[in-house]
């Protein structure tokens, strides 16, 4: 079947969209590049396009919730097939403002959550193993 339309980009709500464009690019790489105070844009290296828009009140999603104002959506990050990896990438986003939401079950879920530094959930995944990045 053919798409109707090609996908261009992820948008995500945010108070600074400066500020979340970098702390994104410091988890999956590449440079924001700003059009205006209200919109930035991230490209991920071999990844979907990330856009940041000013949101004047944005109130962040709350995790897990799933009545009014629940998770909405969420982005997964492949940390590595270790779990060293996954610990390395802990330390390194909690250092860039990230906050833990869940860490518990690991072992069973291959997954760790986290907030972004505006609120919206984000995952550490455990991969299977490094042929599966790419």
């Amino acid at each position: 079947m053919a798409p109707i339309a090609r996908f261009r980009s992820v948008v995500l709500d945010c108070p600074d969209p400066r500020a979340l464009a970098e702390f994104y690019a410091q988890v999956a790489g590449g440079t924001p590049e700003a059009e205006d105070d209200d919109w930035v844009v991230l490209q991920v290296p071999d990844g979907p396009r990330l856009a940041f828009q000013q949101a004047d009140g944005f109130t962040p999603p709350e995790w897990p919730r799933a009545d009014r104002n629940g998770q909405q959506f969420h982005v997964d990050f492949d940390a590595g097939p270790t779990w060293a990896d996954i610990d390395a990438a802990h330390e390194k986003v909690l250092a860039l403002g990230a906050r833990p939401l869940d860490l518990e079950d690991r072992e069973k879920k291959d997954f760790q959550v986290y907030a972004d530094p505006a609120g919206h959930p984000f995952c550490l995944c455990r991969i299977e193993s490094a042929d599966d990045l790419g």
